[in-house]
């Protein structure tokens, strides 16, 4: 329906909300060169100043140093560095979207997020920080053998070249809209920032920047809160536009699998995917690693969860805020925006867009998402590589010198490849659905391998492996159709209901496809696999891993030639598994002296 009350077009009006100007961009130039200068002072002037003291340096000092800061970091740092590379600019415009669109379904995963802590802080940690892995994927090996650590981390390193340029590309989205400037025009050169202190500055580099950027996440998505509340008269304004439009909800109580947001998929679905991003991925063990004690661990694990947890409320409330500003109005309807991630830059260039410096804060801080996911992943990357892609196949030790350039070069080349397929990925018209099918690829398998080499003393390493292999297989094929169906139309998502009966400015009438389209036969009705919630992905593949790699395992009665390390073994394995059990087919007992080991 055009509604037309003023003489404004909905092209005019778009171009009238291009308001950014040199203060912006003089705010948003400042977090670049901040970013960069941090690089600088751990790159050179505190690596120089350390060299006057230590002349000489082993390879295992330099990739310590560099990967994991010497393991001398401090708690906060570290815990805001967390939740920096756990956040990208996706989840901040991607929650706003999902609230404006769904309602409030997906606030109660701050429950999943609770419990899952609660889980990686008595089972998970203990196990991986005793352990002082540099590589996750070095457990696998430990525990298993040097297949499985290749299989983990080649699919790492997949899912990680497959994620960043997403991660470039959507706050790009955002720049293009409050700028007009070209996405690749403005990619390569924020990126050249990133890979430059990430290469240059290591671990410390990016924990520091990761700070910096996260007080430029936050103070953005607050001050569009508190003024985007006070423009609209209050709170009880934007409680009843939410209430009226159907959006304040709790979670559907239903056994549905395919239901998106339920109490089923939040419990027993999210658990597990959140277990997974927060404690298995190379990203993230890295930063625990990196603090002096166990019980360092822990507090930056606690810290990071209640932080996630803040910004997962504060997203949230500005999705709520984004419908009272335009529940008679939808600009996904009046084509005023093109994509729904682009709500939340709407909603700011229409509260502060006058106001000097403001856009550029914001965008600053939605780049600072995406710079603190890049700049952690690089850095993992760089790890990966050293330690499960040279190390292993190199016969002497690696010089401080080599170790350097493969450290850095990975770097340099991970960071070039992502800014790359950015060129690609705007091409590809499901980019963010197809972001959660690959990363769920490669966590279904690997979620599984963890938990049956911590919990699961029967399995063996062929079972491991037969496990992961299937499930990797199994995920690939639920994931295509599942791909296929959206693509098709077969798979659609019931969004709440949007309105343009209240808009002020013109616009061209678009024809939406009536109801019937969305009708099924009873035939087609029934539960398929992969329309599951995407909460479950995870899940999934990884009861495929453990199912299959415990029957192989019982039905291959592989014999073990080595005992058994306990600490390969969650505390709360140990302490019902004797160590004879733990192998008990090859009838070997276990003796072992542990020493300094923290629990």
């Amino acid at each position: 329906m055009s509604v037309s009350s003023e003489n404004v077009n909905v092209g005019e009006l778009n171009k009238s909300l291009l308001h950014f100007d040199w203060s912006d961009y003089a705010v948003f130039l400042l977090m670049l060169a901040g970013s960069a200068m941090i690089g600088i002072y751990f790159g050179f002037v505190q690596r120089n100043s350390k060299k006057k003291s230590a002349d000489t340096a082993h390879e295992s000092e330099v990739a310590n140093e560099y990967l994991m800061g010497g393991k001398r970091m401090s708690v906060f740092p570290v815990a805001v560095s967390l939740v920096a590379s756990w956040i990208s600019g996706i989840f901040l415009l991607g929650t706003a979207t999902e609230i404006y669109l769904y309602g409030t379904n997906y606030i109660y995963v701050i429950i999943s997020l609770a419990v899952s802590g609660i889980i990686i802080r008595f089972i998970f940690l203990p196990v991986f920080y005793n352990l002082q892995l540099t590589s996750t994927y070095e457990y696998l090996e430990m525990r298993f053998d040097k297949r499985l650590r290749m299989f983990g981390s080649v699919m790492y390193t997949i899912s990680t070249i497959s994620y960043l340029p997403v991660v470039i590309y959507v706050p790009a989205l955002a720049f293009n809209q409050v700028t007009g400037v070209n996405i690749h025009a403005v990619t390569p050169f924020v990126c050249l920032v990133c890979i430059f202190y990430t290469l240059v500055g290591g671990i410390k580099a990016v924990v520091w920047t990761d700070c910096v950027q996260m007080i430029l996440m936050l103070l953005s998505m607050i001050v569009i809160s508190i003024k985007g509340t006070i423009d609209i008269t209050g709170l009880q304004t934007i409680w009843d536009r939410n209430w009226d439009g159907g959006r304040l909800n709790f979670p559907e109580l239903t056994s549905d699998l395919t239901e998106r947001h339920s109490v089923l998929s939040l419990l027993i679905g999210g658990i597990p995917l959140y277990v997974y991003t927060c404690s298995m991925s190379q990203s993230m063990l890295q930063r625990y690693v990196a603090l002096p004690s166990l019980k360092d661990a822990n507090k930056a694990l606690i810290i990071f969860m209640i932080l996630i947890s803040a910004f997962i409320i504060i997203c949230s409330y500005n999705g709520l805020l984004i419908y009272a500003w335009y529940a008679g109005c939808d600009p996904l309807k009046t084509k005023l925006i093109s994509a729904p991630d682009q709500l939340l830059p709407l909603l700011m260039m229409n509260v502060l867009g006058d106001y000097p410096g403001m856009p550029g804060l914001f965008i600053a801080g939605i780049f600072s998402a995406a710079l603190s996911t890049l700049s952690t992943c690089l850095n993992s990357m760089a790890a990966v590589v050293l330690e499960d892609f040279c190390k292993p196949f190199v016969k002497s030790p690696l010089s401080e010198k080599r170790t350097g350039y493969i450290m850095r070069g990975t770097v340099l080349i991970i960071g070039i490849i992502s800014v790359t397929l950015v060129f690609v990925v705007e091409y590809l018209g499901t980019v963010l659905q197809l972001t959660v099918t690959l990363s769920s690829m490669a966590a279904g398998p690997l979620f599984g391998l963890f938990t049956v080499g911590i919990l699961c003393p029967w399995v063996k390493r062929r079972g491991a492996l037969t496990g992961g292999i299937v499930s990797l297989l199994a995920m690939i094929l639920m994931l295509i159709y599942a791909q296929h169906d959206i693509a098709t139309g077969a798979l659609k998502f019931t969004r709440k209901p949007l309105s343009t009966d209240g808009c002020n400015y013109s616009f061209t009438n678009v024809v939406e496809p009536t109801n019937s389209t969305l009708l099924v036969d009873e035939e087609e009705s029934t539960f398929r696999i992969h329309h599951m919630s995407y909460l479950f992905y995870t899940l999934f593949g990884g009861v495929i891993t453990i199912i299959v790699g415990s029957v192989t395992s019982l039905i291959w009665k592989e014999k073990t030639e080595e005992d058994v390390n306990p600490m390969l073994f969650s505390p709360f394995v140990r302490k019902f598994v004797t160590f004879k059990e733990v192998d008990r087919r090859s009838c070997v007992t276990h003796t072992f002296e542990l020493k300094n080991v923290q629990t």
